[in-house]
């Protein structure tokens, strides 16, 4: 097989991704990157840097921008601007993009920006939410506007006048989502208090601010509570509505996002869109000591015999449902190299059968599911076997040597080197598989039943290869046969 390290050298990193009236692909990422692609794989830069010459922005560095006044600058050096969302406002007429600024990790702002073309530029209109606030600077936002003048505010403070920050959000990574009845929502948060919700109003662009409602976690700022607290790893949300299973799929990063930081994609779901969003094992998240069981893992550090390296710290996703109806998840990869270099990732996702969504793991190229039931002649062979646990840590899963046996058998190999032609089988049986109709695969180890997918196509470096991709238990696995192997 040929072997090959990352394919592009575009740097945005917290890509969300954004697809125009004409089928261009936009990603925009932190630090107001943003690039653009005609087949999802290959990605041409056009903006980069918070600086006067990015041609995203027209006004960003406008003294009057409260967001920054309240922020300031980050650790005291150059603005930080995180995570940028793009989308069409047809009321507006206008690209409108959501927009986060942070002084520290607590004290941030999400801001509104419009446009008349998606690749900008961008003018500043209003800082619509903020976070960090203390008793002497919360006049500086519009926490008073929205809850009244008078207000107490101690519930959002702790006992020395300081921001709750493990009660409330760090108002960053916002994102839109429409749900079944056509309402416009944004999803945000990180670590701190967690991942929450507010309604859009499409017309104007800003937030519907809800009624408090203490039962449900409802506050009249900051909206509904969904998931997270008590400063455990969590942000970056994206919230995808599949109307053919007819479920909200909340996307979540855990850990640190540095290339030894264990950050990886987890999802819930949920049938309304404020929730309640849970896992396989029907549980939520909210302030625990341990938050490594919760949530599906989808994807974290790996590596196959094809790779260079390992890829390693996925995260800060989103989420495109093409006009052909997939389903691409669109985020950040680092790689067990001596640096932080990073790039952008595109694979698609796939429905089980059990209504939850599994990972491709290879990048796409417009890969199709097999409209034929497989049989276990076409299936067989030596596949390198993944299962990605559910660890928050800086671990590598490596494959597992197996042979995917005539009699439904899945059996590990004696020799585990990849480059090895030593084919003899040891006596230690992994699992079984049996083949569904439509493509569909079961394997099942000794603790965890997987529900997933067969699908062929060609990894990064060009080698076709056979890929099975499942969930189950909260964790994903994923098997590779190299063709010709």
């Amino acid at each position: 097989m040929k072997k090959g390290g990352f394919h592009s050298l575009t740097p945005v990193h917290d890509p969300a991704v954004f697809v125009d009236k004409d089928g261009s692909y936009y990603i925009f990422g932190t630090h107001m990157t943003a690039a653009t692609s005609k087949d999802l794989r290959y990605w041409e830069m056009f903006a980069d840097g918070v600086k006067p010459e990015n041609p995203l922005f027209s006004n960003l560095f406008d003294d009057k921008m409260e967001a920054f006044a309240f922020c300031g600058k980050f650790n005291g050096k150059a603005y930080a601007v995180w995570a940028p969302d793009v989308s069409y406002n047809p009321y507006l007429e206008k690209y409108v993009m959501y927009f986060c600024t942070s002084g520290s990790y607590i004290k941030s702002s999400i801001c509104m920006a419009v446009a008349d073309d998606a690749k900008g530029p961008y003018t500043y209109v209003k800082t619509i939410l903020s976070s960090g606030f203390d008793a002497d600077t919360a006049d500086q936002t519009n926490l008073y506007d929205v809850i009244g003048k008078d207000a107490d505010i101690t519930r959002y403070l702790k006992k020395n006048g300081h921001y709750n920050n493990l009660s409330w959000p760090n108002c960053i990574d916002p994102n839109l989502v429409r749900d079944r009845d056509g309402r416009l929502w944004m999803v945000y948060g990180s670590w701190s208090g967690g991942i929450f919700l507010l309604e859009i109003d499409e017309k104007t662009g800003l937030p519907i601010h809800p009624e408090e409602d203490k039962k449900n976690q409802v506050d009249p700022y900051f909206g509904k509570k969904l998931l997270g607290g008590g400063h455990k790893s969590i942000e970056g949300p994206f919230i995808l509505y599949d109307e053919v299973a007819d479920y909200y799929y909340l996307f979540v990063s855990f850990g640190w996002l540095a290339r030894d930081g264990g950050y990886q994609i987890r999802m819930f779901r949920s049938k309304k869109v404020d929730g309640p969003y849970v896992d396989m094992y029907g549980k939520t998240f909210r302030r625990v000591n341990h938050h490594d069981p919760y949530g599906l893992k989808l994807l974290g550090n790996y590596v196959f015999p094809s790779m260079e390296y390992g890829y390693k710290s996925p995260g800060h996703n989103s989420v495109l449902k093409d006009a052909d109806g997939k389903m691409y998840i669109v985020y950040h990869q680092r790689f067990d190299i001596p640096s932080e270099m990073h790039e952008p990732r595109v694979h698609q996702l796939f429905r089980t059968a059990n209504g939850w969504l599994t990972v491709c793991p290879f990048a796409t190229e417009g890969e199709m599911l097999c409209p034929k039931n497989y049989h276990e002649a076409e299936v067989c062979g030596t596949y390198y076997m993944i299962e990605h646990g559910l660890d928050i840590s800086n671990e590598i899963h490596h494959p597992v040597k197996v042979e995917f046996t005539r009699d439904g058998r899945i059996v590990k190999y004696k020799n585990q080197n990849a480059e090895s032609t030593d084919l003899t089988l040891s006596s230690k049986l992994v699992g079984t598989y049996k083949l569904e109709n439509d493509s569909r695969i079961i394997i099942s180890t000794d603790s965890i039943v997987y529900d997933g997918v067969i699908v062929q196509l060609n990894d990064e470096v060009g080698n076709p290869t056979m890929c099975i991709t499942g969930v189950g238990d909260n964790q994903s696995v994923w098997a590779v046969r190299y063709q010709g192997e």
